[in-house]
């Protein structure tokens, strides 16, 4: 149960942060007590979050850019697109959610990413990253299309900065003149050597009215005379250079200004005012720190990137691991440092997802085999296609989720080519508090359709070695998905047994219904097996089908079943339904997975329930399905 405490004493122990309904109320206050606000900020985040967890050293840094923002622009008329929606948990506290934060991520609540059903303030749903220029951009054209006086502001990390996409943005944003504003909030970079009196005073002058004025003018006079106009241009670009990262920025077409220390409220809240008054494509780099404030965030952000409750005042994470169990990641974490000592060929491959894919201990026991590409899931991808091609053994660790990113480079770099790349598809199904940005509902239907690979679900610990084995092995394109969830915990690690290609496993002889279940909701199905006297089947396999296992329990069976974790429309059983339709064969069938409509945010067990996969509502259907 979810303490709320923290909003019964509000007034109390957060004075400020109670008459802030809005960023009406927000601007009513003195600058002076910014400061104030964003420490009651940092410690309302650490009460709410730490019970039901979320993206927390991303929020704590971003405090002071998301009070100065709302604090000088006209929202919700201006426009603030964030990016992936890590950094918008202060941006949700002071746009009038401050008293649902205690419903972050869970069912029914605040989503953990911007959402445009859930607020006015909310202007571009976010989740994957490097998209807020491309949206920002689009959305400041369409001022300038409608003839509407409105600001235009992308924030984006600089993690959000290592994709493609962003420099796309860039490319086209600095070559028109509409009126946007990216800031770079860069967490990662020291501090010391760009910011201090000089930096400020470069900055400050850059964006002051009479060095623009200045610019401009010499602009218009300078283009007449050609050479002069090179000359000078030239030697603006390099003094800046000389002291800022800003160059690429300036010949991409933006004003660049910065870097500066996202942390002073008053350099920022006076560089902003500056920027206000420019037009045209402008670039404010701040440097912030993930974790401020808190010091066990500080010391380890990683680990606070995304976190499950915790006890705040030590840092602890409180485990929900059930005894016995592993998580399928940490199955795959010990199959790939495994497979690694034994096949020197073997090269992991992550779009910076080294915690989250499992990757951590093979990047410590292998380092010179680790690619960690950045959020490039495209590069990723054609990446491992080129290793493979020269007689590597890549493994791409990657989010069902983020697979979409790359669905191009997987068809035309890996598949068409036939090149020998093993996708270890973690997150597949249901992912739970993320919502409907991460689920990985998908990977099925817009893989199986590929020519030439193979498609596998394991339903435990043990047989994912198997699967793991088989799909290295196999020398093609092979994807191995699994959700994220946890299975009994595997006696030891296999590398060395594979399976048949295609070939099911049948659990459980059952009178006239057969129930076909791909990957790990087996575990569900098994007491309802028995309960209604089912044939179990464990299909393993989603690209190639065990066609003869289910001409066979046809030809034995009055009903047929198939159970997944992923889309029904172009799923694994759609794929049973065309094999029955190809070989003429008459039975009914029900398809049972997740249905035509995006999840909500929740626990895994609550958003399989909304789909009807929880062991109640599937034990009905079976029974209404099936009835005489």
């Amino acid at each position: 149960m979810l303490d709320n405490s923290v909003l019964k004493n509000l007034s109390e122990t957060f004075p400020l942060l109670a008459q802030i309904d809005s960023p009406a109320d927000l601007r009513q206050l003195d600058e002076a007590r910014l400061p104030e606000l964003a420490a009651e900020i940092r410690a309302f985040l650490l009460q709410t979050l730490s019970q039901t967890g979320g993206h927390l050293a991303s929020g704590l840094g971003s405090v002071e850019i998301t009070i100065a923002l709302h604090y000088l622009f006209d929202t919700p008329h201006d426009r603030l697109v964030w990016d992936v929606g890590h950094q918008c948990y202060p941006h949700k506290i002071l746009t009038g959610r401050r008293d649902c934060m205690i419903s972050m991520r869970q069912k029914g609540g605040l989503s953990g990413f911007p959402k445009i059903t859930e607020s006015e303030y909310d202007h571009f749903g976010a989740g994957h990253s490097s998209t807020s220029i491309s949206a920002a951009l689009g959305m400041a054209i369409a001022a300038h299309a409608q003839d509407i006086e409105r600001k235009t502001v992308a924030i984006i990390g600089d993690g959000g900065m290592t994709a493609g996409m962003a420099y796309e943005a860039l490319n086209h944003g600095g070559a028109i003149d509409n009126d946007l504003l990216v800031i770079l909030n860069d967490n990662e970079m020291s501090i010391s050597p760009n910011v201090g009196a000089m930096s400020k005073y470069l900055s400050s002058i850059w964006s002051g009215k009479i060095y623009s004025s200045l610019r401009s003018g010499s602009k218009k006079v300078l283009k007449r005379i050609p050479s002069a106009w090179e000359l000078a241009k030239r030697a603006e670009e390099h003094v800046k250079g000389m002291v800022t990262p800003g160059t690429l920025f300036e010949e991409l077409g933006f004003s660049y200004f910065g870097p500066i220390d996202g942390h002073n409220l008053g350099d920022l809240l006076s560089l902003l005012r500056n920027l206000q008054q420019l037009s045209g494509p402008r670039m404010l780099h701040i440097v912030t720190r993930k974790g401020q404030g808190y010091p066990p965030a500080e010391q380890d952000a990683c680990k606070f990137h995304g976190i499950g409750p915790f006890d705040p005042d030590t840092g602890d994470v409180k485990s929900s691991a059930r005894p016995g169990t592993q998580s399928y990641t940490a199955v795959f974490s010990d199959w790939l440092v495994a497979m690694g000592h034994k096949d020197s060929r073997l090269q992991a491959i992550t779009p910076a997802m080294r915690e989250g894919s499992g990757l951590v201990k093979f990047s410590e026991a292998m380092p010179e085999r680790y690619h960690d590409v950045g959020i490039a899931e495209q590069h990723a991808v054609t990446l491992a296609a080129g290793m493979a091609r020269e007689g590597l053994k890549p493994v791409v660790a990657i989010y069902s989720t983020f697979l979409q990113r790359a669905y191009d480079q997987f068809v035309h770099d890996v598949a068409v080519q036939d090149l020998d790349v093993t996708f270890a598809i973690d997150r597949a199904g249901i992912v739970g508090a993320d919502g409907a940005t991460h689920t990985g509902n998908f990977d099925v239907a817009f893989c199986r359709c590929i020519p030439g690979i193979i498609m596998m679900a394991p339903a435990n610990a043990e047989e994912m070695f198997l699967l793991l084995n088989t799909a290295y092995e196999y020398p093609g394109p092979a994807l191995v998905r699994y959700p994220r969830d946890s299975t009994a915990q595997a006696d030891s690690v296999n590398v060395d047994e594979c399976v048949e290609i295609g070939k099911a496993v049948q659990l459980r002889s059952g009178k006239k219904t057969a129930l076909m279940v791909f990957g790990s909701l087996l575990d569900i199905a098994r007491p309802i097996a028995e309960e209604l006297d089912l044939s179990l089947i464990n299909m393993r396999f989603i690209k190639p089908l065990d066609e003869a296992m289910i001409e066979t329990l046809a030809a034995s069976h009055e009903f047929l079943i198939t159970l997944e974790d992923s889309s029904i429309a172009g799923g694994a059983g759609s794929a049973v339904l065309e094999l029955l339709n190809q070989k003429r064969i008459q039975i009914p069938l029900l398809c049972l997975g997740l249905d035509d409509f995006f999840p909500s945010q929740g626990s895994r067990e609550e958003i399989l329930a909304d789909y009807g996969l929880d062991p109640a509502t599937l034990s009905n259907s079976i029974v209404e399905f099936t009835r005489d």
